[in-house]
């Protein structure tokens, strides 16, 4: 199994779409794909969170939500205000450990690398799991700074970041995001290896799951 970890610079960024995006990517290489959420936070009982999303979006169907908290707040200190029990990474692990027969497991973050999911961050999880971690990033302003500090925690900790995704290119960018497409990998030092269209998210999942291989640059792949 090749485990492969998405997180963002922030929240808001696009995790999710991209999420399915390199699912249905891999599904259409005719790969055996799941995807984990440790800890999905915003959502009550019984409504569709961000696995519903990359589910009718790229088609996979083996998904695993770990933890639900109805706050839209960081996992763990959601979990403190609905008197929950934190995410634990040994128990996080062990989740992401029964999709072992599958060859790819994705695993989307909450917010940014270092947000605390329980008694760990999606740092701490990769270098448990020595895993690769793709970088979700914005287009406009904000992003390279954003960007740097993210990939600098990476490589800090001896965790390879497999790339840089933009979460949303505009139909017309805009000075800073052309700008930003020449500079995020001159000041990170990371490729960008892929980009997801704005609005992408809307779209039908025949239309999306047929699209995604196209958003990715062709030397990339989730499995290197």
């Amino acid at each position: 199994m090749s485990v492969l970890l998405i997180t963002g610079t922030s929240t808001e960024v696009g995790k999710t779409i991209v999420t399915a995006a390199i699912a249905a990517a891999a599904l259409a290489e005719g790969k055996t794909v799941a995807v984990c959420k440790p800890g999905q936070t915003g959502v009550r009982p019984g409504e569709p969170g961000d696995i519903a999303a990359i589910e009718q979006l790229s088609g996979v169907t083996r998904t695993l939500e770990v933890a639900r908290y109805p706050d839209p707040l960081a996992p763990d200190t959601a979990a403190r205000r609905a008197g929950l029990p934190e995410l634990t990474l040994a128990e996080t692990v062990a989740a992401i450990d029964t999709l072992a027969d599958v060859d790819l497991t994705l695993v989307e973050g909450a917010g940014g690398l270092l947000v605390r999911l329980g008694d760990f961050t999606l740092l701490d999880l990769a270098e448990k799991l020595d895993a690769p971690v793709v970088v979700v990033t914005a287009a406009g302003l904000g992003t390279l700074n954003h960007t740097e500090l993210t990939t600098r925690a990476l490589h800090s900790a001896g965790v390879r970041c497999s790339g840089l995704v933009i979460g949303s290119w505009p139909v017309e960018p805009d000075l800073a995001a052309a700008c930003n497409r020449v500079d995020l990998p001159r000041v990170t030092g990371v490729d960008i290896v892929g980009a997801i269209p704005a609005g992408a998210g809307s779209w039908t999942r025949e239309g999306f799951a047929s699209a995604a291989p196209g958003w990715f640059e062709p030397t990339w792949s989730p499995f290197a």
